[in-house]
Parts: C-alpha cells; structure tokens; sequence
C-alpha cells in the first residue's frame, strides 16, 4: 500500500519508518527538511520524501499528524488528493476542545451528562450506572448510545472540525493518546496496547485497524467521531496506557468519570 505522512515529527516519522518496515510504499513531508533527511538516511532510503500536495496524491492512505497549529494550512493543502481516501488523524488540539471531557470541559457542564447516561442505561433496559452497563452501551457498533452522550454534552472533537475542513475524506482518530516513546516501548509485546479507534466511516475503521495489527498493537473501536473527544487534548482516555484485555473497561471508566 501507499501510505502518505503527513507531519514527520517525532510521532509521524515514527510511524513512517514502522509502515515502511512492514513493506508500505512510504512518503513522507515535513516542515522540516533536514528531519525528513534524517529519517530517510536512518531507513537508507527505503521511503521517499515529497511536499505535502504530492505525498497526499501518492497515497492510498494518509497519516496525519502535523502539529494542531499546522492543521489547517496541512488540510488545505491536500484537498483534492485525499478525497474518498482514508485519512488516520493521529493529531492532538493544543488545548482542550470547547465542551470535550476533562477538566473545564463535560465535567464542568452541570447536568449535561448524568442525563446521557442515564439515556444509555435506559437504552439496555438497565437501572444502574455499573462500568460493565455502561461498556455494553459504548463498544458495540454501532454506538449510537455514546453518541448520543456525547452529543447533548455539546462541543466538538479535533476530528470533527478536520472532517468539517475536508468532508470529502475517510476520516478516522487513531494514535493519539501515546507518545512515540510509549508506542516504541509497547510494540508488539503481549499483552498488546490498545489502539483506540474513532470514526464513523467502515472503510476508515477497517483500514486503520489493519495498520495498527500490523504495527504491533490492538486496535479498539470507542465509537464515532464525537468519541475521538475522549481521547485528544484533556480527555480521559489520553495518555492511556491500558492493555487491550483491559480496554472495555478503560473506555467505561472514561465515560462513568464524567458523570
């Protein structure tokens, strides 16, 4: 497959170099040059180094993860090239976005979502707010309950606003919550890390699971777009180092935490 980097930092060009390791077509860009050099010398020259525009029509499928700063203008680059491709958004706002989980965000919206989730519970037929009720209510495809949380707790998740910026796209969140020193120290070992997955699209979903397996992790869909709030920039599941035996009830916590 081509796969198109978008952003070789630390993270990026990490994962560039692991796609390229299990035999992809790999470009990748960067805003700066004399990293891109680096990484291409360090891989002896098994990807190749192309501006955004181009690495984007190159692609089969594209990682994304410039810096938020550098989102917009990234995006606005590649419209055109990623239409009806898949697009892995492995980026992070700076800040926490407005009405997304953690602190000043759901938590601090009174009553938005202790009503969600007693919706969810009702949605199970269930009268209690248990973990385990509450992972039943979430991880199934295809998730309507915790879409419905999230929904009437109000804001908007980085993904969204990147599908908003270019609908035409495959968009789905994944590689988000761990740092790359994380994701080196845990590839491949049992048990596995838990990739979490957000998206609304199957193809984005299936696609991204693939590399993640590929790539030595596990990966676990938490829900749709709405969901990717969990885990970007002061969400519960950012930052999660968790097991994928584990991860059901990690994606429970994050939900019941906020009520």
């Amino acid at each position: 497959m081509r796969i198109g980097v978008i952003g070789a930092g630390r993270l990026g060009g990490t994962l560039a170099a692991w796609c390229a390791e299990s035999g992809h077509d790999v470009a990748v860009t960067s805003r700066h040059p004399e990293r891109v050099r680096e990484l291409v010398d360090r891989m002896n020259w098994r990807m190749r180094v192309m501006p955004v525009p181009q690495a984007a029509s190159f692609s089969d499928m594209v990682i994304f993860a410039p810096n938020w700063a550098s989102a917009k203008e990234a995006v606005d680059l590649t419209l055109g090239a990623i239409q009806g491709k898949v697009v892995i958004d492995a980026t992070n706002p700076a800040d926490a976005v407005p009405g997304a989980p953690g602190p000043g965000g759901l938590a601090g919206m009174p009553g938005s979502f202790s009503g969600a989730v007693l919706a969810a519970d009702e949605d199970l037929g269930a009268s209690t707010k248990s973990p385990a009720v509450m992972a039943a209510a979430v991880t199934g495809p295809p998730n309507e309950a915790a879409d419905r949380l999230l929904a009437r707790a109000g804001g908007k998740s980085g993904l969204e606003t990147l599908i908003e910026w270019a609908p035409e796209a495959h968009w789905v969140k994944a590689f988000n919550t761990m740092p790359a020193e994380v994701l080196t120290r845990r590839r491949g070992h049992d048990p596995l890390l838990a990739e979490f997955v957000c998206t609304d699209q199957p193809d984005a979903r299936e696609a991204a699971s693939q590399i993640i397996r590929e790539l030595g992790f596990a990966p676990f869909y938490a829900g749709g777009a709405k969901a990717a709030r969990l885990t970007e920039t002061g969400g519960p599941l950012q930052s999660r180092e968790v097991d994928v035996q584990d991860a059901t009830d990690a994606l429970a916590e994050a939900l019941t935490a906020l009520r």
